[in-house]
């Protein structure tokens, strides 16, 4: 994180709509810059977002509903890494059941 400060917030104008403390102190994260590119990439771009949302989207939301919307039942990364693995495994081998069907899967797996 890098945090910024500034001593001439003492003589500003508009000090008490900005802050309430003696000077205004901004943190931001030192990669922020790259998020910011691609926000401005997809403002410029909006389909490509449509795009992600049509194809990316889809699959995070139906796991988080698979795992109860907002956690993970494990603690520590590597178990929360597994449980993971784990949910996108079933996501895959459902999708592909419902694409294949599940005789042709298990023929394939048996192959």
């Amino acid at each position: 994180m890098r945090r910024y400060w500034s001593s001439s917030c003492v003589n500003c104008k508009i000090k008490p709509k900005c802050t309430t403390g003696v000077q205004r102190r901004i943190s931001r994260w030192e990669h922020e810059a790259v998020i910011d590119d691609m926000e401005n990439h997809l403002n410029q771009a909006p389909e490509l977002m449509k795009a992600r949302r049509e194809t990316v989207e889809h699959p995070f939301g139906t796991l988080k509903v698979w795992m109860g919307y907002n956690h993970f039942k494990m603690r520590t990364i590597e178990r929360v890494s597994a449980e993971m693995s784990l949910h996108v495994l079933a996501y895959n081998l459902k999708r592909v059941m419902n694409i294949m069907g599940a005789a042709n899967l298990t023929e394939a797996i048996r192959a």
